[in-house]
């Protein structure tokens, strides 16, 4: 059963999420940007967050003059998945620290060991 969950309840949500990161993490984030979109492209269907930039790890003295990073959480994937609201409010925070660690350069296979799959 799929939760049915507005956008500006489900933006809230995400800003709870990122309320909840620790304040020293959160101000680490360089020039990037948190959206809330309802899809991922086509050819990314199911995607629950996207990271889309450069890792904090991968920036060298040349970065500069760049556009903000993004990261996007998607909704429509994410209330599809869930059963509750519990459950979304869970999914939103497990996305939001998924993606804000790609942001810091940790890969996949780390954030599994982690327990964020």
């Amino acid at each position: 059963m799929t939760v049915t969950m507005e956008a500006p309840e489900f933006e809230a949500l995400v800003q709870q999420a990122l309320d909840e990161v620790p304040d020293e993490l959160l101000a680490l984030v360089e020039n990037c940007v948190i959206l809330v979109e309802d899809a991922p492209p086509p050819d990314l269907a199911g995607l629950l967050g996207l990271y889309d930039g450069v890792p904090l790890t991968e920036r060298g003295e040349f970065y500069a003059g760049v556009l903000p990073d993004r990261i996007l959480i998607y909704r429509l994937p994410i209330l599809a998945i869930c059963d509750t609201h519990e459950d979304v409010v869970e999914e939103v925070h497990v996305t939001v620290v998924h993606e804000i660690a790609h942001h810091f350069g940790i890969d996949d296979d780390r954030l599994h060991e982690l327990g964020y799959d």
